[in-house]
This record gives C-alpha cells, sequence and structure tokens, in this order.
C-alpha cells in the first residue's frame, strides 16, 4: 500500500521518512497549532498540579498523580508523549514527539534535557521531508541535565545519562552514558 493513504499519524509512529509532500501534512500542522496554543497555558500555570492538567490535555490521556511536570515545558506535538507513573519532569525540557515518546515509571529527566525524535534528511532536495525515530525511556532511568537524546534511541532500565551528553545509539539497561557522542562510562549496580 502506498504511504500517502496510510494514517499520517500512524506513519510517524512506525518511523522512518515521511515526504515534504504527504497529502495529510494540513492534519499535523493543526495539532502542532493546538499544541502552541496549549503549550502557553501549560506554561502560565501556577501548580504542579495545573501543569498536570494542562500537559494531560495536551497529550490526550490522562497524567498520574505520582507525576510531576515543571514549567516550562516544550513540545511542537504533543499526542505521542506517552508519560508513566511517578515521573519527574524538571523545568525547560523540550520534547519534539512526532516519532513517539514514551517514559517509563519512575525516570527522572534533569532540566533543559532535549528528547528529539525528528529529524531531516541530508539531501538538500528532501531536507523539508521529516525522518522519526521513536525514543523509550525505561524504568528508573535518570537523564541529566541538558543531555540530549536523538531519534530511535532506547535508555535502558535503571540507567543514568550525564549532564549534557548527547544519546545517539542505544543504552544498556543499568548503564552510566556520557559524552559527545555518549558512551559507556561504567556499569551501575
Amino acid at each position: 500500500m502506498d504511504n500517502e493513504y496510510i494514517d499520517i499519524f500512524e506513519l510517524m509512529l512506525t518511523g522512518g521518512i515521511i515526504p515534504k509532500e504527504h497529502p495529510q501534512w494540513p492534519k499535523v500542522w493543526k495539532l502542532v497549532n493546538r499544541s502552541i496554543k496549549l503549550s502557553a497555558d501549560l506554561n502560565t500555570s501556577a501548580s504542579v498540579n495545573h501543569i498536570r492538567e494542562r500537559l494531560a490535555q495536551l497529550i490526550g490521556s490522562n497524567i498520574d498523580g505520582s507525576t510531576r511536570v515543571f514549567a516550562p515545558f516544550y513540545t511542537n506535538f504533543g499526542k505521542h508523549i506517552k508519560l508513566g507513573n511517578n515521573v519527574f519532569i524538571n523545568h525547560a525540557c523540550t520534547f519534539l514527539d512526532m516519532g513517539g515518546i514514551i517514559i517509563e515509571d519512575d525516570v527522572q529527566i534533569g532540566p533543559k534535557a532535549n528528547l528529539i525524535t525528528e529529524n531531516h534528511p541530508l539531501d538538500p532536495t528532501d531536507r523539508k521531508s521529516l525522518d522519526l525515530g521513536s525514543i523509550v525511556v525505561k524504568r528508573n532511568a535518570w537523564l541529566g541535565a541538558a543531555c540530549t537524546i536523538l531519534p530511535g534511541v532506547t535508555i535502558g532500565e535503571n540507567s543514568v545519562v550525564a549532564a549534557g551528553a548527547v544519546v545517539t545509539k542505544d543504552v544498556p539497561h543499568n548503564t552510566l552514558v556520557a559524552g559527545i557522542p555518549a558512551k559507556v562510562v561504567r556499569e551501575i549496580g
């Protein structure tokens, strides 16, 4: 079946290239505009409960009361974010989630962390197309301040990403990674 006939939101979660000519892009831009509006309200919230309510509206699912998100919080889409229980997301994090972001239970995310599921082809004639890859952060992982997780990466259970690291490939369970690009520093536990 030709990709232009598959729902664009399904294609996004499948990953890979979505051509700039795909006929369903207007559906995406409608949700992006909605995200901009809801994010403005979320980022002027005066309580963690209000932030949680606005973020739940933005991502389209309930967020457990044990999960805390501090504003500001940035996303360009929202529809493809899944948050577990007892998650903590600190100030000024950015989730570009068109490719899908899953945060499992007990994850901690430091301030200014960037989870980026979107990239673009290198070919200049195709650069406005999107190349998507989901991000999964497994249970009890900790993402340090100002780290960046790139498309298609899974962070293993109980693992730690050091502050400022740029993660370009999967992180095994129970490891500490650091650097640019991030490399395993040692095992944990």
